[in-house]
């Protein structure tokens, strides 16, 4: 079954091609939850669901049945965003040569890479998901005013410190809105290093900023064991359909964020 629907549009391979090259370099400046995320999949389309065993995973025996305790299932969440071709565009770019405009397919991959790192850092209530920043039992501390002196670089050293102290060894990650990621782009004051590069240095480099963080931060040891990022179907273009001549795409996606320990999370707060 050619689910995207390829086949049904009338055009060739090289529209096609532009599209995908459009949408898959515009998705690599704007996803930020693969960057640190460990990746679990492609588990393929039909995949609706996925286990997520915590570390208290374990099996009973009894009267002939095995019972699998520390295990739910969480949903493959499906994303999706839609945009237009226009036909006398198409025709335009067929008949003089001049390239298509496809302004609008990178809108939409932008969006879609918004709408994953949402997924990833928030979840959805209205599925039951929760996100690293919503996930119970993580760890909080308090934010002080990251603007100021060096409270940024102690909150997050006493974030890598309490990960580090409950054995949450690996590669520590540090994720913040872009309001707090600019605050540090000062010199502090008798050290002559910038901010952000000292908390870069902390962290072996690993600093990200994502725009689905307004005002928050959160620091995770990003290893498989205690997270990771489920894909059912990868971030792929379809044809939707044809509507007053002009042709419409989806940008679809499945995914969970599968966290094992919530205690492997630090939220600034």
């Amino acid at each position: 079954m050619d689910y995207l629907s390829r086949e049904a549009a009338p055009f060739g391979d090289a529209l096609w091609e532009q599209i995908d090259t459009t949408i898959v370099e515009t998705l690599k400046k704007y996803l930020v939850g693969r960057r640190f995320l460990p990746l679990y999949g492609p588990l393929g389309p039909g995949a609706q669901s996925v286990a997520v065993d915590s570390s208290d995973k374990d099996e009973s025996f009894k009267d002939g049945v095995v019972q699998t305790t520390g295990r739910k299932f969480v949903e493959l969440v499906q994303l999706y965003e839609d945009f237009p071709l226009f036909w006398r565009d198409l025709e335009a770019s067929e008949r003089t040569g001049v390239p298509v405009d496809l302004s609008a397919a990178a809108r939409a991959a932008q969006a879609s890479a918004k709408a994953e790192d949402q997924l990833i850092f928030f979840g959805n209530k209205a599925l039951g998901v929760d996100g690293l920043l919503t996930v119970p039992g993580s760890n909080t501390i308090k934010m002080d005013d990251w603007a100021e002196g060096q409270n940024a670089f102690a909150n997050i050293a006493a974030g890598a410190s309490m990960l580090v102290e409950k054995d949450m060894l690996g590669r520590l990650a540090l994720i913040m809105g872009p309001d707090l990621y600019f605050k540090l782009q000062r010199i502090q004051p008798g050290t002559g290093v910038m901010e952000i590069d000292r908390i870069k240095s902390l962290l072996d480099g690993r600093v990200y900023r994502s725009n689905a963080l307004a005002g928050k931060a959160v620091l995770v040891c990003a290893e498989a064991q205690y997270m990771d990022l489920a894909i059912g179907q990868d971030l792929a273009a379809a044809y939707l359909e044809l509507v007053n001549l002009n042709h419409y795409f989806r940008i679809l996606e499945t995914a969970a964020l599968r966290v094992k320990n919530s205690e492997a999370i630090v939220v600034f707060e």
